[in-house]
């Protein structure tokens, strides 16, 4: 039988959501139920919120969230009620042609939860499972593919953090660019993606890890995860400071992870030949971006696209897990506000202003 809890419901772009009691259903076969215990904003969240993806009304958004496993649907292995969960909106077949290429983020199979959504209000109208996880809710039904079991000792509020912007920034380096050791890195925006590409840089052995923002005290924080170089445009000449620490030649990696027309459009001034600009950051639908292909084939130049850090879910987690417990991968330095599900707008709008890494609601 479905079952009552409380989400927060966007029932009108640009609007503050709706705290609502809606109805769960039971997780059919394959599925999984999960009690969410803590959920991150995402700037995606954000972004679908304010229209900008378009999509249709009423939904419930929330997709980086860690929580405790409640009932399995059967057929389902490898989890169990009571088992610490990361939820992430990674849903993948193992089988398709991406899948058995790797390629779990691309995969193209239709689930039953593609079809019907397990949420709903009260009167039984059913409410878009936003990004397939509809986690700014006090409980989730989510395809088994989409779990990752945690170890119990690990805080729930940097758990949530693994679903989507860890694995976002951290793979972006290691998993689709796979950077070389000694590289020489850039990466444009310092918010929860951005610092934890400045993180999987470290772990890859990046020389030179350029941060690039307009905000000194999110610079400040790329600095103490890892950056080398802490640049605000504002401050001075980026591409003059970059040209002169690598020898005039430029880095080899730009790693873009804000979804800015301007951020986008200005990163290839700052590579090298053979230099690879990496796009993480997605801009709202529609905004095109720049680039002289003339110069990109004569400098055999890359324009590479990263889609959720190329992760797969099953691999990436346990292993960014255990660089959490060894004490080389930060989590809960990129918490910086906690909110209660009815102080959810206050948690958004904190983000949009640029004063958090990561706000993160807590049940």
């Amino acid at each position: 039988m479905p079952e009552t809890i409380r989400a927060a419901v966007c029932r009108d772009f640009n609007a503050p959501l709706s705290i609502e009691s809606v109805t769960l259903a039971d997780p059919g076969p394959g599925e999984v139920k999960v009690a969410v215990k803590a959920c991150a904003i995402c700037h995606s969240d954000i972004i679908f919120a304010e229209g900008g993806w378009g999509g249709e009304l009423p939904m419930v958004l929330g997709h980086e969230a860690a929580g405790v496993v409640e009932r399995v649907g059967a057929g389902v292995k490898g989890v169990q009620p009571g088992d610490h969960a990361v939820v992430t909106l990674i849903r993948s077949c193992g089988q398709c042609p991406y899948c058995a290429g790797g390629d779990q983020v691309l995969c193209e199979e239709v689930f039953p939860l593609d079809r019907r959504s397990p949420i709903a209000t009260q009167g039984g109208a059913p409410l878009v499972h936003g990004l397939r996880t509809g986690a700014f809710a006090e409980k989730v039904v989510v395809e088994k593919s989409q779990i990752a079991v945690i170890p119990k000792d690990i805080a729930f509020d940097a758990a949530s953090l693994l679903a989507c912007g860890v694995i976002t920034g951290f793979g972006a380096v290691t998993n689709t660019a796979r950077i070389p050791a000694g590289a020489n890195v850039a990466v444009i925006g310092c918010g929860g993606v951005g610092l934890n590409a400045v993180q999987g840089a470290l772990a890859a052995g990046a020389r030179i890890i350029a941060a690039i923002d307009l905000a000194d005290d999110k610079l400040d924080a790329a600095k103490r995860f890892g950056a080398t170089l802490a640049l605000n445009p504002a401050h001075g000449d980026v591409r003059d400071i970059l040209m002169t620490a690598t020898g005039g030649r430029g880095v080899d990696y730009v790693f873009v992870t804000v979804g800015a027309k301007s951020a986008i459009d200005g990163a290839s001034q700052y590579i090298t030949k053979n230099g690879s600009i990496v796009i993480v950051g997605m801009p709202p639908s529609g905004v095109m971006g720049e680039f002289d292909p003339g110069l990109l084939a004569a400098w055999n130049q890359r324009i590479i696209g990263s889609k959720m850090g190329s992760a797969r879910v099953s691999r990436d987690i346990p292993y960014l897990v255990s660089l959490y417990k060894a004490g080389r991968l930060k989590l809960d330095e990129l918490v910086t506000g906690r909110f209660a599900l009815d102080d959810i707008n206050a948690a958004i709008e904190s983000t949009k202003r640029g004063e958090a890494l990561r706000n993160v609601v807590v049940f």
